[in-house]
């Protein structure tokens, strides 16, 4: 789902531009609180897990693959204005230093999969949550959900996108139908990846789980003459240190990034099978950044494929995780002088 640079006209790339500055802004403002419950390491850990994981491609059958978004899982840990900041954590490494996405498309990259993604999923499990059972387990399938439905949507998204100001004209109903229809499949594979690691995530440290902490269980009281009555505490229970679990979290990132990455498919992702299958792949243009060091995912003057992928995974993650606390930091201070 990473759009390159041409495929969008410049008054519809200057609009997604638009968009995206506003979304990063207000977000900025809103995570306060969010951030508050948490810190910012939680922020920085979560940029750096979705960065690694969506090295991994996964295939979807007829040679294309699809990887992780991880705007519903970024939403369900650390909450919806942090997690949009966390996704344009993540586009904003890959375009500037991998080459993955164009930079004027930067803008419909952060709109497409850092915006509507997080809203999607989140709008759809804080939903699920107030019809399930009341209680931590149910941000599980809540968020499988939301992760599942936020994938075809963000590929609507796309054709909507298209239709405005796509760089060659091609017949609108065949692109969503091409579009949505693989990313239903991309979808699946979102739903349990999502599924997999919140789930390890609750098990463990459910007070790290931002949709999980305002699941507090209600306050039975019982009066003198034994009458009960039924209490909802209103505020989410604040995280509580998890130095350990960072320090895991952290070594689990590297290894995907610097290991299992190697065995990602190799396969067109689901964006670029249909930009070929319906003939606008051509219009795509390389990135300006397309001679960075890091470019596609290697390390330039190495020549053993295995190592120089692996070394530029490990290098992401690093700075993931160092723009990631930046930017958490810059959201907490401002948290701290509205206080």
């Amino acid at each position: 789902m990473h759009v390159p640079d041409g495929f969008f006209d410049a008054p519809t790339s200057v609009a997604t531009g638009l968009i995206a500055a506003g979304a990063v802004g207000f977000s900025l403002q809103r995570a306060n609180r969010e951030i508050r419950e948490t810190g910012p390491a939680l922020a920085g850990l979560t940029a750096a897990f979705v960065f690694a994981v969506q090295m991994v491609n996964f295939p979807v059958g007829a040679g294309t693959s699809g990887h992780l978004l991880g705007g519903a899982l970024a939403a369900a840990l650390v909450g919806p204005w942090t997690g949009v900041l966390v996704m344009s954590t993540v586009l904003l490494v890959q375009g500037l230093l991998f080459a993955d996405g164009g930079l004027t498309a930067l803008g419909t990259n952060i709109t497409l999969m850092g915006l509507i993604t997080v809203l999607v999923g989140y709008f759809i499990t804080r939903a699920l949550l107030q019809v399930l059972p009341r209680r931590t387990g149910s941000v599980v399938p809540a968020t499988t959900v939301g992760a599942l439905v936020s994938v075809p949507v963000a590929a609507l998204a796309f054709t909507g996108l298209y239709a405005i100001g796509g760089a060659v004209d091609i017949p609108i109903g065949k692109l969503a139908t091409a579009m949505v229809g693989w990313h239903i499949l991309v979808g699946i594979g979102e739903a349990v990846i999502t599924a997999a690691v919140l789930g390890a995530v609750v098990a463990t440290r459910p007070d790290l789980v931002y949709a999980a902490r305002h699941l507090q269980p209600d306050l039975i009281l019982v009066d003198a003459d034994g009458n009960t009555s039924t209490v909802s505490p209103d505020k989410p229970i604040a995280a509580k240190p998890a130095g350990r679990l960072f320090g895991i979290g952290i070594a689990v990132t590297l290894v995907v990034a610097g290991g299992v990455s190697l065995l990602a498919s190799a396969h067109p992702d689901g964006l670029e099978f249909v930009g070929a299958k319906l003939g606008f792949e051509s219009a795509a243009k390389s990135s300006a950044v397309a001679g960075s060091p890091l470019a596609d995912y290697g390390v330039s003057g190495i020549g053993n494929a295995q190592v120089s992928g692996a070394l530029a995974g490990i290098i992401g993650v690093l700075v993931t995780i160092a723009v990631g606390l930046t930017i958490a930091k810059v959201a907490s201070l401002r948290a701290n002088k509205a206080s």
